[in-house]
């Protein structure tokens, strides 16, 4: 294959290398392929540079180095972003993939945390200790995208969001400064990174505050026929309605995977999972999740007392690295039996058998958060739900893109009108629903701290004109 023509100055990188401890990769390098290789395998870009940091001089100097070659710049963390912002066509990668330290201090329960760790890197560190902070579902996904979008996962009914569990963090502007940013420090910038997306710098260091969880919590599938799919997702939208906010409960529609405790006979039938989490003791989540076993009839029943650390792992099967995905997102009050009925009629026409359709409880701690307290605006969500696309074969690209959209204009009418910003697969105006009327205070956040947008390559915020 042809390498592509570099148009960045050569003179100014060699200039870069010389004051760089990382490491510079250009197209044409033994690991440039590798190293432009991100999780969804939908996304091939083909950037000039990438500059692997090792440190804060380093993305100090790479920030400056976009800047005054007036280049497009993207910011990797772990890769895991659903659309591929992680890269960028011709200009310059940050890649701070290799900073990836993550430090605990079990007395005062906070982390320290590099931005290129993952979720696995964070929780196998914190639950040496018993301590966890609300986090994603995926272990690979990257602790600094998911942060900036907000947050949510199994502990956010519980603890808040990702966001809401965030204390400080050290940040690179657009201007090369370091900066350390808190409710104390630079205010008005902390308020925007809880949900702005990286639309303001790079950050390179996260505190969180941590809580104590597990290590066992009850948790699993619970693995229902899809033929008694209304009936199922109507029993627990009634059932999360008075839960307590230590237990949630996710609905999976898909095809049923290879799981131990179900029969091979059932693998690859149309399923409804339900997926109950109880952070508490495990006596008492027993008795609280009877109802969840009761509701129609049950293909297999994987929940138990588990490590939360391995939990946190359980979906990466279904997520792992290396295949096509697109996503659609819509937020919800609640699932009506309109929304319900819909899901069930895209559920029975997957376009590819490792498609799924998520809906994801909410509400709990997050909720009791105003709307405007953080730039993350959607504090009255009661449910997420998200169509995950996912397929090998190029040619199924068209075919799954256009069932997750044909999905969500459906769902439309009947949702709030914002979306989860780290769900966004492409930019069709859906930044706008994602920060909401949060957004003119962004923008004016923009202008103040990159005011030229060079922090570009994201659901972006434009700078207040």
């Amino acid at each position: 294959m042809a390498v592509r023509e570099v148009r960045i100055d050569e003179s100014a990188i060699e200039t870069l290398a010389m004051e760089f401890r990382g490491e510079l990769i250009r197209p044409g390098d033994p690991t440039y392929d590798e190293a432009r290789t991100i999780w969804n395998a939908a996304i091939d870009k083909h950037p000039g540079l990438i500059a692997r940091c090792a440190g804060v001089a380093d993305v100090i100097a790479a920030v400056n180095f976009a800047r005054e070659q007036d280049i497009l710049v993207a910011v990797k963390g772990a890769g895991h972003n659903i659309a591929g912002n992680a890269l960028c066509d011709d200009g310059l990668v940050i890649d701070l993939s290799g900073m990836n330290a993550v430090r605990i201090d079990p007395e005062a329960k906070t982390a320290r945390v590099e931005p290129g760790a993952t979720l696995g890197d964070f929780d196998h560190e914190a639950q040496a200790f018993g301590l966890a902070t609300p986090l994603g579902i995926n272990s690979t996904t990257g602790v600094a995208g998911l942060t900036l979008g907000g947050g949510f996962g199994w502990l956010t009914r519980a603890y808040g969001m990702t966001i809401d569990n965030l204390r400080s963090v050290d940040l690179v502007t657009s201007a090369g400064t370091l900066l350390h940013v808190s409710e104390t420090e630079h205010p008005d910038l902390f308020w925007g990174i809880r949900g702005g997306s990286g639309n303001f710098g790079v950050v390179t260091s996260f505190e969180y505050d941590l809580h104590e969880v597990g290590p066992e919590v009850l948790c699993g599938p619970l693995v229902y026929d899809a033929a008694d799919g209304k009936s199922v997702i109507q029993q627990v939208r009634e059932f999360n309605k008075t839960a307590p906010d230590e237990l949630s409960a996710w609905i999976v529609l898909r095809q049923v995977p290879p799981l131990p405790f179900i029969d091979e006979a059932d693998v690859g039938k149309d399923a409804i999972i339900v997926v109950p989490f109880y952070v508490g003791d495990i006596a008492e989540g027993e008795e609280l999740i009877k109802p969840l076993r009761e509701l129609g009839t049950l293909l297999g029943d994987g929940v138990g007392p588990a490590p939360y650390e391995a939990f946190q792992q359980a979906f990466d099967p279904l997520l792992e690295a290396g295949l096509r995905n697109y996503w659609k997102t819509h937020n919800f009050e609640d699932l009506s039996d309109e929304v319900i009925d819909i899901a069930l009629d895209f559920s029975s026409r997957l376009p590819s058998p490792m498609s799924e359709i998520f809906l994801i409880q909410l509400g709990g701690e997050m909720g009791r958060v105003s709307h405007d307290a953080t730039a993350y605006p959607h504090r009255d969500a009661s449910y997420v739900i998200n169509v995950h696309t996912r397929w090998d074969d190029p040619a199924l690209d068209e075919t799954c893109k256009a069932w997750a959209r044909e999905f969500y204009d459906a769902q439309e009418p009947n949702a709030q009108g914002g979306a989860y910003v780290n769900f966004i697969s492409e930019s069709e105006g859906e930044e706008a629903l994602a920060y909401g009327d949060n957004y003119d205070r962004l923008a004016e956040l923009k202008k103040a701290y990159d005011p030229h947008n060079l922090f570009r390559v994201n659901q972006n915020v434009k700078p207040m004109a």
